[in-house]
């Protein structure tokens, strides 16, 4: 497992924003702030949306917004 801090995709409202209803993995990630080291998900950035592009929970980029705290 990998630790997640603020401002990495795993900890982002668009990672994996497309599953609908939400992953139970992405809550547990959100929850825990650690991830397994091989997970990949899409994110789901407007910028980024039409590319499907996948990402790590480690990786980040200019376009965070923290995930709403339950």
């Amino acid at each position: 497992m990998i630790s997640i801090h603020a401002g990495q995709c795993g900890l982002c409202a668009h990672f994996g924003e497309g599953h609908i209803p939400m992953d139970q993995r992405l809550i547990q990630i959100h929850a825990s702030k650690s991830a397994p080291e091989d997970f990949l998900d899409e994110c789901g950035h407007p910028k980024f949306a039409p590319l499907h592009l996948k990402v790590t929970p480690l990786a980040g980029c200019d376009g965070f917004v923290p995930v709403a705290q339950a």
